[in-house]
């Protein structure tokens, strides 16, 4: 047996090098769990095709209809083929994904907003603003969410008139949908920040915090909340994914955002009609949705694992 001892070089080395970080160790964790990676890669694929896109094909393109080319199969002409008023689908995935992106990232801002706040006043300051606030978020618990949507969407929706962001015109509806989803999806994000907020409370920095006359809301933004950004970030990650397949389920439903601004749900709507005569309707907006959720479902999984304080690996 071979049994070296470290030489006092050695355990010098040691003792010098400074700790690792919960960043550093978390990105060490998230760079060997493999489907995370996997997962990024796709997902960065999936933003260079809705983004990289649009110097292929202009907007005006992807709107424009010609009936002597509807129903077209793919072919070299048209990739993915052509819808039933001939516009050319590959076009419509681009800029409709850059919708159902848009969607799903800015409708997450939202519930992470609304998340944090009431999750930390309900978990810092406790008793009646902490029962009240949680019988709200239980109330809201308690309806599916499916319903509230369906329910927000039928009676905001209406005639909302088209709006122009950065050069673009889009469908009012647009702004409804991302309102609707992140009004109707912070429950489990407060939950989560709640339950942060009550086990940090009473942690001897923030009592020491307290006695040295720091006010309530710095210690709320810089002491615990700081504390509780890895769990936030993993919650909202996963939110992401969420957020778009809500969109394709109103959208589906002909009550989320209004033609002709195109998103991957309202383009499977629109494909009911032709599930046997033209799949290539609903396979690829379909299969673009189930590659975005699942990429961002491995990254979710992939950041839960890395940021986990309990977790020994490296």
């Amino acid at each position: 047996m071979n049994n070296q001892t470290p030489t006092l070089s050695e355990l010098a080395d040691d003792l010098i090098t400074p700790p690792l970080t919960l960043w550093q160790l978390g990105w060490l964790r998230f760079r060997r769990h493999k489907m995370a990676l996997f997962g990024g890669v796709i997902l960065i694929l999936l933003f260079i095709f809705a983004f990289g896109g649009a110097f292929l094909y202009t907007e005006k393109y992807a709107n424009f209809n010609d009936t002597s080319q509807r129903l077209l199969a793919p072919s070299a002409e048209h990739p993915f083929g052509t819808d039933s008023i001939g516009r050319d689908i590959l076009a419509r995935t681009i800029y409709g994904g850059q919708i159902s992106l848009f969607i799903g990232l800015v409708s997450v801002i939202i519930e992470t907003i609304l998340g944090i706040i009431i999750g930390a006043l309900a978990g810092y300051y406790g008793g009646v603003i902490d029962a009240i606030l949680m019988r709200i978020t239980e109330a809201m618990l308690n309806i599916p969410t499916i319903f509230l949507l369906i329910v927000m969407a039928k009676f905001f929706g209406g005639n909302v008139p088209e709006i122009e962001i950065a050069g673009r015109v889009f469908s009012g509806s647009v702004i409804v949908i991302i309102v609707i989803i992140g009004a109707t999806s912070w429950m489990y994000l407060a939950r989560i920040v709640r339950a942060e907020f009550l086990s940090l409370k009473e942690n001897e920095f923030i009592l020491a915090a307290r006695a040295t006359g720091t006010s309530n809301s710095q210690i709320i933004f810089y002491h615990i909340l700081p504390n509780t950004v890895a769990p936030i970030i993993v919650s909202s990650t996963l939110s992401v994914a969420n957020a778009i397949l809500a969109e394709a389920y109103i959208s589906f439903l002909g009550l989320g955002v209004m033609p002709p601004t195109a998103t991957w749900g309202n383009m499977l709507e629109s494909s009911a009609k032709y599930l046997d005569s033209a799949p290539w309707l609903w396979f690829f907006p379909g299969m673009l949705i189930l590659l975005t959720v699942l990429s961002i479902n491995f990254i979710g999984d992939g950041m839960r694992d890395a940021l986990d304080p309990r977790s020994r690996t490296i």
